[in-house]
């Protein structure tokens, strides 16, 4: 394994769309570092120390912007919105008129559609060592959402290393909002071998089934007897390798669990285990739901920053959030942002090390 490092600040200033890009870096005094960028307000590294106290950097991305540009995955550590996740057909109704959002997979729009926040180099209103905050304005058709959204999402690290992820939205008329991260983790080791080894605990007694455009049915499916059953921690790869009908058509996990969690608890939603490194994720968060994905259409073609294929399974996102196609489905809870509320929401990324 090579020594990590951060990606250097000067490789990430370029002019994108009349705004320049830049590199920013959050330290604590445990040794946790964590680099982001204001294009996309992306998380591009995250240091954290293994088991044996070395600097691991557990996600995936690039060394320059210009790879971040040129990639094939589009999603790498970005901020996801104006809708996270599926919308079906690209089309919902609020308030009897309908919208329509050009349709970037398949049949769905996919991430808030095309050239949407993960493609935009965001303003800065706050940066220090230990916080960096990110605005935007979306206007109102952006993509074919209603309403002028301002948005902030808010990074910040603490001395136990956490990465904390707050995010406020306002809205001048009624739109539909889910915001979410998209960082890709591997706890072996950026570069290194996929996440087959890692152990998973979801607090979830149900999750969601969908149809062959990951669209969900509707129905609450309890996890007891499936393959999706990750209350207790257990290997991911004998789910990768289950014969179950829904991870062999999504060629792995990407469902959208319904969590059990509090967060005024501190009730754990999800845990991840590299036992090769000790490095341990846990995740807490104010959402009711978190699709896992198991990085099934990571396809080697965009290469890391060390240097290797990005590969299937090389990765997991957690992917805190509304449930998908929620405009869509009533029985979900709502999405729905309506003039003078304010949305805010907030999930915690917890590093530690199992000896």
């Amino acid at each position: 394994m090579k020594a990590y490092r951060l990606p250097e600040k000067q490789n990430f200033e370029k002019m994108i769309n009349e705004k320049k890009s830049h590199l920013i870096i959050l330290k604590n005094r445990r040794g946790m570092e964590v680099a982001l960028s204001d294009y996309g307000a992306r998380v591009v590294s995250i240091l954290v120390p293994d088991k044996n106290g070395k600097p691991v950097d557990v996600v995936l991305g690039f060394n320059t912007i210009d790879d971040y540009l040129q990639a094939v995955e589009n999603y790498y550590g970005v901020t996801v919105g104006r809708y996270a996740n599926r919308i079906a057909n690209g089309r919902f109704t609020l308030l009897g008129k309908e919208y329509y959002i050009k349709p970037n997979n398949g049949p769905n729009a996919l991430h808030g559609g095309e050239e949407s926040f993960n493609k935009r180099v965001w303003d800065r209103r706050v940066n220090n060592f230990e916080k960096a905050e990110f605005y935007l304005v979306s206007p109102d058709g952006d993509n074919g959402f209603p309403g002028n959204l301002t948005i902030s999402v808010a990074y910040s690290i603490t001395e136990k290393n956490e990465l904390i992820i707050q995010y406020r939205a306002e809205t001048d008329a009624p739109t539909v909002l889910s915001l979410t991260n998209h960082t890709f983790f591997n706890l072996n080791g950026e570069g290194e071998e996929g996440i087959n080894n890692h152990e998973f605990l979801v607090n979830a007694d149900s999750y969601l089934p969908v149809n062959e455009f990951q669209i969900p049915l509707g129905e609450f499916k309890k996890v007891e007897g499936t393959a999706f059953d990750f209350r207790k921690l257990k290997p991911v790869n004998d789910v990768l390798l289950s014969a179950d009908s829904q991870i062999k058509s999504a060629k792995g996990i990407d469902h959208n669990y319904v969590l059990n969690t509090d967060f005024s608890t501190s009730n754990v939603a999800t845990k991840v285990l590299s036992p090769r490194t000790g490095i341990q994720l846990e995740v807490f968060t104010t959402e009711p739901g978190m699709q896992l994905y198991t990085g099934n259409s990571l396809s080697g073609r965009d290469i890391g920053k060390q240097g290797k294929p990005y590969e299937q399974y090389g990765a997991f996102c957690l992917e805190t959030q509304k449930f998908p196609d929620s405009p869509n489905q009533a029985s979900f809870p709502s999405c729905v942002l309506q003039p003078g509320e304010v949305f805010t929401s907030e999930s915690r990324y917890r590093f530690s090390v199992k000896k």
